[in-house]
């Protein structure tokens, strides 16, 4: 039996049976869920109605996440899924979902922190023992970084995730229905809400 959408099967709000007057239709069919684990990228493509195409992304590994306060956007790879509030069957097996709260590698961010602001992003320095080579920058872009960094202030939750090399992240696509796994970064009163949660998680 065929996954269906109709509501012809249900009672009514006074509980009364309806009678059944058709078959199942085409236009009324679902498909099964397309449950996107983490992995090397597998998309496949699904003909839906009016010849238009749907994207059903089985793996997922990277994704373009936006970073809002700072008005940039980077493509970075998918650590891990730590929270899904509708089910934690879901987060046990790191299935992508649109809402998810998941953990993405930081390097892109740091990187592109570094280079805009001047400084390092995470409050410990971290020290290596070969210095890195100082990138020769002309006068004017100097003043313009100089001038930048009277703004380079970041909440202390997000500094202290730059040190560990992972952020927390929301999916705000839909992987199983555009085939990607875009979202954004976690910052102040969200973040601070989905700690809680995933504290709480663990402490269970």
């Amino acid at each position: 039996m065929g996954i269906s959408r109709d509501s012809v099967h249900k009672r009514r709000k006074t509980g009364g049976k309806r009678p059944v007057v058709r078959k199942k239709r085409k236009f009324e069919l679902g498909r099964p869920a397309a449950n996107t684990k983490m992995g090397p990228k597998r998309i496949r493509p699904v003909r839906t109605m009016g010849g238009n195409r749907k994207f059903r992304a089985l793996r997922l590994d990277t994704g373009n996440f936006a970073w809002a306060s700072e008005g940039t956007t980077r493509k970075t790879r998918i650590m891990d899924v730590v929270y899904n509030a509708s089910n934690n069957e879901l987060v046990r097996t790191k299935t992508l979902v649109k809402n998810c709260i998941i953990q993405i590698d930081a390097t892109p961010f740091r990187q592109w922190y570094e280079a805009h602001y001047g400084v390092t992003a995470g409050r410990k320095k971290r020290t290596e023992d070969k210095p890195e080579e100082e990138v020769k920058k002309s006068n004017h872009v100097q003043r313009k970084v100089e001038g930048r960094k009277a703004d380079s202030k970041i909440g202390q939750l997000l500094d202290d995730q730059f040190n560990t090399g992972r952020l927390y992240a929301c999916v705000a696509s839909r992987p199983g229905q555009s085939g990607r796994c875009d979202g954004y970064i976690l910052e102040g009163r969200e973040l601070e809400f989905y700690l809680k949660k995933i504290r709480m998680k663990k402490s269970k």
